[in-house]
């Protein structure tokens, strides 16, 4: 017999019935949730306008948008992206203009926007344009990057943060003091430092960290006296493994490849492992971030010390050659390597300087005494004569016209 038989209103997942109800349940987020914040006012004030939520899993967009759904006295339509189609999100909104022929407001939450196709996503411009519809629509993806311009431009973009492990620890104690919807009714008691290694592990995640308490209590077997005991033993087989928030093809990969890179020319050795631990930890393509350190040893460090490049390449080939795990290791020493190295990018500023007169400028050329003499008919145009062998005078070096126009590209 299960801890949750005896009422039926608590089959439902522990995250899902723990979702705040009203804006003062609501933990985290306090940038544009605090008081006096803009988002808030609004809500409030029952006077929210368009607005897209982003943000990763677990940090309260669907939880926002049930907030508002409580507050507001308009009529509120609730779609999913994944499994709608244009029909339906056309019967919404053909009801919301009947809502606004007699007086009233609907809102239209529609998780999960970056799903829609573009055809999709233009079906909503004329009645979020004309008031027909208040949008609020979620993402985990970025959406200056998914969502077409028209509709960003009539919307304001919120973008909610990770929950900290502080805040994570408030909503799982009140999961464990709610009688009504959370596990209060039960005989529970947590050993210290189990709640906060879930929260720490569900990294800003709400809902991974409420499953994790909720698999603690369920599998864990009630002891003589009626109480189930969370140790910190049980809260870690609950979560076993933190799941880093990382999209090859999305904000994180970018965001973090950046401060990668950012890290090495910054000359900040401990940060720069840091995210190679973190990319690696994601499953990152190893291939991918050697070829940034590569990139990084020749623009960033270059000639300053030309074995930073050296090592990288060595650690591409360690990569191809030896593969992971063990190639994270030469990967490590290239990348503390370049952060320690000293910094200088006049190779980099020397060949963007050229191509860019390359291709704005007239193409200057060959000196004809630099020019190609060994094919038959070449000194009759005067190809190569007057050239000056370097080496045929002290030291190898002899001044002779290279280039028609001079140029300062190498600016050491």
């Amino acid at each position: 017999m299960g801890l949750f038989n005896k009422n039926s209103d608590l089959k439902e997942p522990l995250a899902y019935r723990m979702c705040p109800l009203t804006i003062e349940e609501y933990i985290g987020q306090r940038h544009i949730l605090g008081e006096g914040k803009l988002l808030r006012r609004a809500i409030e004030a029952d006077r929210i306008t368009s607005i897209i939520l982003y943000g990763p899993p677990g940090t309260g967009k669907t939880a926002l948008a049930k907030v508002i759904a409580n507050r507001t006295n308009a009529y509120f339509e609730w779609l999913n992206a994944a499994t709608v189609g244009l029909e339906e999100l056309r019967k919404v909104i053909k009801k919301a203009r009947g809502n606004k022929l007699s007086g009233g407001r609907t809102i239209l939450f529609l998780d999960e926007i970056h799903r829609f196709n573009k055809l999709q996503q233009d079906a909503l411009l004329p009645d979020v344009e004309e008031g027909n519809i208040t949008l609020i629509a979620a993402t985990v993806e970025n959406p200056f990057f998914y969502v077409n311009s028209a509709l960003l431009s009539r919307s304001q973009v919120f973008e909610l943060k990770p929950l900290s492990s502080e805040e994570l620890l408030v909503v799982l104690k009140n999961a464990l003091d709610d009688k009504e919807r959370g596990l209060g009714g039960l005989n529970i008691s947590v050993m210290d430092g189990s709640l906060e290694h879930i929260a720490k592990m569900s990294d800003g995640d709400a809902r991974k960290a409420l499953s994790a308490l909720e698999i603690a209590v369920l599998t864990t077997p009630p002891d003589d006296s009626g109480r189930v005991v969370i140790t910190r033993e049980t809260a870690e087989e609950s979560i076993q493994k933190k799941a880093v928030v990382y999209d090859r093809k999305g904000d994180q990969h970018y965001d973090t490849i950046s401060a990668f890179i950012k890290s090495m020319r910054g000359s900040d050795p401990d940060a720069a492992i840091y995210y190679l631990a973190k990319m690696i930890y994601a499953g990152e393509d190893p291939r991918f971030i050697a070829r940034r350190i590569v990139i990084c040893a020749a623009e960033d460090v270059g000639l300053k010390d030309p074995m930073a490049l050296v090592l990288a390449t060595s650690a591409l080939k360690a990569v191809e050659f030896v593969g992971m795990p063990e190639a994270r290791i030469p990967l490590a020493e290239a990348v503390i390597y370049i952060a320690n190295a000293p910094k200088g990018n006049a190779a980099y500023m020397a060949i963007e300087d050229a191509l860019k007169d390359v291709a704005t400028e007239e193409t200057m050329e060959v000196p004809d005494h630099l020019k190609d003499s060994h094919y038959p008919g070449a000194k009759k145009l005067g190809h190569g004569t007057g050239y000056k062998y370097p080496h045929d005078y002290p030291e190898g070096i002899v001044e002779q016209e290279y280039i028609k126009e001079m140029k300062k590209y190498y600016k050491p």
